[in-house]
C-alpha cells in the first residue's frame, strides 16, 4: 500500500475509534441482532424481494398482466361489495372490462390466461343479492339461472 492510503486508513480508524469512545454507536436500532437473512446467492431477484418486504408492498405487482387481471376478476365481488350505489358497481366493471379488452387486443408476453369481459348486469345482480335488505325493504328476487354451455362441447347437427 502507498503511504497516502495508509494515512487515509489510519484517519478513518481514528475517527471510528473516537466515535466509539463518545458512544455514538451505542443504542443503534438493530444493535446486537443478527444480520437479516439474505436469499440464496443464485436468486437474481433478491433485491426486489427485499424491497417488497421492507416497504410492505403487495406482491400482485409482480404478476404478469394476464394473471393480475384474472386475480382482479376473482376479487371483484369483494371489491364491489362495499360500494354504495349501482352506478359505482357499473363503473368498476366498465373499468375492468376496458383493461381486459386492451389486454385481449394486444396481449403482452407471458402465460396465456383465458380472459373474457364481465357482464355488468350479472355483476350488479350479484351485488344486489349480496346486500342485506334494510328494514321494510323486500329482497330483490334472484333472476333465473341460465345453464352455461361448456366451451369444449360441440353442437350436434343432424345429418
Amino acid at each position: 500500500m502507498s503511504d497516502a492510503s495508509n494515512r487515509l486508513e489510519s484517519l478513518v480508524d481514528a475517527q471510528l475509534r473516537a466515535a466509539r469512545e463518545r458512544g455514538e454507536f451505542d443504542n443503534l436500532p438493530g444493535a446486537g441482532k443478527p444480520l437479516p437473512k439474505r436469499h440464496s446467492p443464485d436468486d437474481e431477484l433478491w433485491w426486489i424481494k427485499d424491497y417488497i418486504a421492507r416497504e410492505g408492498l403487495p406482491t400482485d405487482a409482480l404478476l404478469p398482466p394476464a394473471l393480475r387481471l384474472a386475480r382482479e376478476i376473482e376479487h371483484l365481488p369483494g371489491r364491489v361489495a362495499g360500494l354504495a350505489a349501482e352506478s359505482l358497481v357499473r363503473e368498476a366493471v366498465a373499468d375492468l372490462n376496458r383493461r381486459i379488452a386492451d389486454h385481449l387486443r394486444l396481449p403482452p408476453p407471458g402465460p396465456y390466461v383465458p380472459l373474457r369481459r364481465l357482464d355488468p348486469d350479472q355483476v350488479v345482480r350479484d351485488w344486489q343479492a349480496a346486500r342485506a335488505p334494510t328494514a321494510g325493504e323486500a329482497p330483490a328476487p334472484a333472476p333465473p339461472a341460465r345453464p352455461r354451455r361448456r366451451w369444449f362441447h360441440r353442437r350436434r347437427t343432424s345429418a
